[in-house]
């Protein structure tokens, strides 16, 4: 009976771990999508809170964003393999 319950905590165990790595994997791959964005918005509000001109940090989160969007919306599963009909 005990091995049971050994065996139950080591599949949950395994269990917790592969949705960690799951969310782990999803978070790179939005960064990556969208980490130019972030850290553009992130230095426009230093220079702003600051009291100097954020605007161009601004304007380059807002290309980064488009280009993502347009990366984003080329990238789908039909693309992926690059032989789908």
């Amino acid at each position: 009976m005990e091995q049971f319950s050994r065996q139950q905590r080591g599949q949950g165990m395994v269990e917790y771990l592969v949705i960690v790595a799951l969310v782990a994997v999803a978070a790179i791959a939005v960064y990556q999508s969208f980490g130019q964005v972030i850290r553009n918005q992130t230095a426009a509000m230093a220079k702003e809170l600051a009291g100097e001109d954020g605007s161009e940090q601004s304007r380059q989160a807002q290309s980064a964003a488009s280009a993502a969007a347009a990366q984003g919306a080329e990238k789908g599963l039909k693309s992926f393999t690059g032989n789908a009909p």
